[in-house]
Order: structure tokens, then sequence, then C-alpha cells
């Protein structure tokens, strides 16, 4: 696999090598050991899935504090912008995002670190997406930012009027309006 680190340290796009023949594909798609020594030790605990349809815009979301996950994303099925922004307070890239498009094609994971917000937009028909997590989800710890949240800037590249969030995602927080205490320290 090619690790690539982003602009923002610790945040990973892994690209796969993927064997092609007649009768289909194969690719190895994690491995602890080559996962270590490339990005760091995480041990991951859960692994999540969600199908999603056309606008569908999930995120931002983080856990607060203990409760915090590092995640490993994929796409199985069709194709999302996804996004990791930097929330941690004194960081030099903090505020500062990273957009990387994954799809069944590309096979692209991206690794987003603990204490950062996650989220992506599902531009093909349909995607199921997938995830492994190194900490449980602690629904108590739950929190999110505004997609839309001007100081943070993302363009989507999708019409505002054609994304779909749930009512959570739309009560979400601007960056600048989170609590110290809901977030780490660099």
């Amino acid at each position: 696999m090619n690790y690539i680190e982003t602009s923002i340290k610790g945040v990973y796009i892994i690209e796969p090598k993927v064997f092609n023949d007649s009768r289909g594909y194969f690719f190895e798609s994690f491995r602890q050991a080559e996962f270590d020594e490339k990005v760091g030790k995480t041990i991951f605990v859960q692994d999540n899935e969600s199908k999603s349809s056309r606008g569908v815009l999930r995120g931002l979301h983080y856990q607060r504090g203990e409760y915090s996950q590092a995640k490993l994303v994929r796409v199985i099925k069709g194709r999302v912008l996804d996004v990791a922004v930097d929330i941690r307070k004194g960081s030099p890239t903090y505020g500062k995002y990273v957009m990387v498009e994954l799809s069944e094609d590309n096979k692209r994971q991206f690794f987003i670190p603990r204490h950062f917000a996650h989220g992506f937009l599902v531009l093909s028909d349909e995607a199921i997406f997938t995830y492994k997590v190194d900490n449980v989800y602690a629904p108590q710890a739950e929190a999110s930012i505004r997609y839309d949240d001007p100081d943070l800037g993302i363009d989507w590249g999708f019409p505002a009027d054609e994304i779909l969030t749930s009512p959570k995602d739309e009560a979400g927080k601007a960056l600048k309006d989170i609590e110290p205490e809901e977030v780490e320290n660099y």
C-alpha cells in the first residue's frame, strides 16, 4: 500500500495495490503491522457501515474527550467527497481541512486521527461507506460542526439546495462556538 501524508500531519490517504485479471480484482485493504509502521500504533475496536443516497451529507462529526475516535474510512460502492477538519486547539492547522474523493473505483482509504471532525458527501446515486474506529461509539460524547460553517469555507462542489442532512447535523455548532473543554489541545 502507498501511504500519502496530507497537508495536515497525521492525516493519510492510503492507496492499495490492486491486482486485476479477467475474474475481477483482489487487494489487501488493511494490514496491522504495516499500518502501525507507516501511520502509528492504532488498535481498531469497531467497524461501521452506512448506506446513503446522492446528496446525503453526514458530518462534520466528532466525539469529545476520552471518547475521541481515529477512523480509517473507505467506500465499497459509489463515490463520496470525504473531509477531515483539525479541531485541536493550538494546532498550526487548527480549522484547516483535507478533502479527498473516495470511490469504489479508486479504492482509496482515508485515515483521520483522533480530535478531528469528519464528514462526507455522497456524489453517486448511492454509496456504501465503511470505517474502522479505535474507540467505541459513545452517544453522550457525540458532537458536530456545521458542514457549511463559513469560517471553515469547505467547498463541497455540490448544489446547496440538493444537500440532505439530518436534524442533528443541521443543529451542529460553528467551529468558533465549540467550548475549549470539548476539544483536545495540540
